[in-house]
Order: C-alpha cells, then structure tokens, then sequence
C-alpha cells in the first residue's frame, strides 16, 4: 500500500476538522485590509524536471480545496526555479499581479520576510494540528524572528547516483572517499568516452558545496544576522580545487559542462549520459522516468575520509501566503492543504519529495528503500546557508555559479575567483544590515 493511501483517511478526518471551521484568528491583517471569501486565487509552484506527477497531485488539492469553497477558485502557475528571484521580488512591488501563495526556498525566507513580501502566519500554524509534527529543521526554514512565514513543504537531499550496469561492466564499485570519486569519474569517461563520468554543472551550486564543506570549508561565517564571508578560507579553496578539477575532457568538458545548473545534470543522467550524477531525492521520478530506470542506485555522496558521508545542503521548499492577498483566510487554507500530511504523502509517491513530518518520513523509509541513502546523509549531518536577508541577493546575483565558472573557465584562478566572490558576499552582508 502505497504511504499516501494508508495516511489518507486519518489525515483527511483531520483536514476536515482543521480546515472548514470558521475562519482562523489571524497574526496580522493583509497590506490589502482585504479577506475576500470567493474569486479566484493565484498559485506559483515551481516547475520540476518531471513536472506531470506533482501536478496532478496538486490537481488533487485544488479539486478539493474548490469544493470546500463555493465560489472560490484556484489558478495554478508553475514558475522556472531559475528565474523565481527576479518573478516573485516583481510581485512583491506589484501586488495587483502578485499571486495569492507561492512555493519558495527555504534559503529564500529571511529574504521575502526583509522585502515584506510573506504575511506572518504564527497564529494559523502554531494552531494547526499537523504543526507539531513537523521537523524542527524544517519549521526553523520558515521561521525568523520567532514569526513563522510559511508552511514546510517538503525537504531534500542530494547523494550520489551511479549506473549499475556500467559499474558492473567496468568491475567498479561505488566511491567511498571524494578522491575516489574523481579517480572513478576518469575511469568511467576513458571506458567509454560517450559519457560524462560524474556530471558537473558550474552552475549547480548545491552540488558542489558538499566538496568545500568536507574539506572543512564554509559560505560564511557569523550569527545573529552578521555575517563575514569565508569562501575564499583555504579550506573553502581547497573544496572549490576539488570540485572545478572535475570539469575537463578527462570527465566532463567545460564547453558542455560549465554551463549546467542541477537540473541539468539530473536530466543528463537520466537520459543515459553520465555514469554518475549528483542528484536529491526530489529527482527520483526523473531518473526513474528516463533510460536509466533499473540500471543505477544510489549512495551518500563520500566525504575526504574513506567510508564518510559530505555534508549536503539541507534544503527544501515551503509555501508561504503572500502580504498582498485579498484572500488571506482562503490562502492560508490552501496553504495547509498543500502543507498537509496527505498532500507530503502523495508528493513522496508521486516525485520522492522526502516530507517534513517526523512520522509521515518514518513511515516513508520503512516502505521504500531508495530514501535510505538520503535519510542516512540527513542524520551524518548537513549544512544550510547563511540566515540573511543578503543570501537572496547573493543567490540571485550568481555569486558562487560565476566563481566556479570563472575557474573552471581559466579566466580566473581559485584563489582570485574565491576572493573576488567573498568581497561581492561581503558587499552582500554589509548592505543587508
């Protein structure tokens, strides 16, 4: 039985009881000095690699939702991940074409709070009774100054995932030390100069941070919203050297390579290009929807230290309702909706999204084994990025895509490239107060 069905009947009683009661005290009035009961909401999700199945749950949900609501309607949107800073800062100026509820980054939270973009939703959360089964980690992304902003919508990992039958071929196993992942990328690309041996984006930031924090590196380094940049400390450069190494023709040339984003190389390894992949768990249904279906597996991207696991950045999306609604109570409920226990459970089946309750994840890995590896990485220990309302700037302005691009590039050396990306942070960090 697949984990959504057995969640469903408990979790609806719940919805039911939770969701269709009068309308919630709430923790602060919208800009708009509006609460419209019926008209139509407007939704940006983001758009994933394989987008059908998160889809048609989220058709499910909003089925639902607009039986529950005569007279009220909901539109979706689903938004590029690439270009979600410059669409949602335009509709926080803008909120006449703004939407109602968006999914956004948990490392985008202190900065949507500072725009004045997220309504504080403290009160409907704390008194939703799904709440207090929720991750710690996972609420802490949408908490800031004891003010909660959202909704977690689910959390993710990345590891690594390699193609069995090739290994089997080359009579390899999976890498247990990052030097053996380079040595082993090289291995598989002079077998079989078609593929890429570990795919690499310049522009895929959160697969290659997990090199610079095994190497003892760090984004940056501070508390209590001050922030100094440490990209450029010698063991940052010592990860940044390990991870741009890894784009040549011995692997994966620069002039394909340099350019790729996550998505990117998720959709290469699925379509049979690459013998190994840095992927999350949100990727799953895109591999298992490509060439590779059957012929790969996964395991915790290795550490330096043989038989260790590389911190991964612990990341994951949440749903916030926006300041701007004129339909508060309606978004905040279809923001429980999406939120709920059902919906995470649906999404798990549907895309491998690994949910942010305690117990809908637990039930999660006892079903199905390809969440191990991602769930063991989450208990060796991950990392987030700086709680600052300057990441969002940071994040937008590309500032660690274009100094990976610049070394791998050879316009600049690590050390120049590393240097030049911390004054930019720093910058950052010095105007966001």
């Amino acid at each position: 039985m697949k984990l959504a069905a057995r969640l469903a009947v408990p979790v609806a009683a719940l919805a039911l009881a939770g969701l269709t009661a009068c309308a919630p005290q709430t923790s602060d009035n919208s800009s708009s000095g509006e609460d419209e009961t019926t008209g139509t909401l407007r939704v940006w999700l983001f758009q994933e690699v394989s987008n059908e199945p998160k889809q048609k749950v989220v058709d499910k949900v909003v089925s639902a939702f607009e039986k529950a609501h005569d007279g009220a309607k909901v539109k979706v949107e689903y938004i590029p991940v690439e270009t979600r800073a410059q669409r949602i800062k335009a509709a926080f100026n803008d909120p006449k074409s703004a939407p109602d509820l968006i999914e956004y980054g948990n490392t985008d939270t202190a900065g949507y709070v500072k725009d004045g973009g997220l309504a504080d939703v403290t009160t409907e959360f704390n008194d939703w009774s799904e709440s207090k089964d929720s991750d710690p980690t996972a609420k802490t992304s949408v908490t800031v100054d004891g003010k909660i902003y959202g909704a977690p919508f689910f959390v993710g990992v990345r590891a690594l995932y390699y193609r069995t039958d090739v290994f089997k071929e080359l009579g390899l196993e999976a890498p247990k030390s990052l030097d053996e992942l380079a040595g082993t990328a090289r291995q598989i690309r002079a077998a079989k100069p078609d593929l890429y041996g570990l795919v690499v984006g310049g522009a895929y930031t959160y697969g290659a941070m997990p090199f610079v924090w095994a190497n003892g590196g760090e984004i940056a380094e501070g508390k209590g919203g001050s922030y100094a940049s440490s990209i450029d400390s010698p063991a940052a450069q010592k990860g940044i050297e390990a991870y741009t190494s890894l784009f040549g023709d011995d692997n994966c040339p620069a002039a394909k390579c340099a350019s790729m984003g996550g998505n990117d190389t998720v959709t290469a390894f699925a379509a049979g290009k690459a013998g190994m992949a840095i992927g999350g768990d949100f990727s799953h249904a895109a591999v298992e929807a490509g060439k590779v279906k059957g012929k790969y597996a996964v395991v915790p991207l290795p550490g330096v230290k043989s038989g260790s696991v590389a911190p991964a950045f612990a990341g994951g999306n949440n749903v916030g309702v926006l300041k701007s609604t004129t339909h508060r109570t309606l978004a905040v409920d279809l923001m429980k909706r999406l939120a709920s226990k059902e919906t995470q459970g649906e999404l798990f089946d549907a895309m491998g999204f690994l949910p942010t309750y305690t117990d809908v994840r637990a039930a999660a890995a006892k079903e199905e084994p390809f969440i191990e590896p991602f769930v063991k990485t989450l208990s060796s220990g991950t990392k987030f990025v700086p709680a600052s309302p300057a990441w969002a700037q940071i994040d937008a302005s590309l500032v660690l895509p274009t100094m990976f691009q610049e070394v791998v590039s050879g316009k600049k050396d690590v050390a120049e490239a590393s240097k030049d990306a911390a004054t930019q942070m720093n910058d950052a960090f010095s105007s966001a107060g």
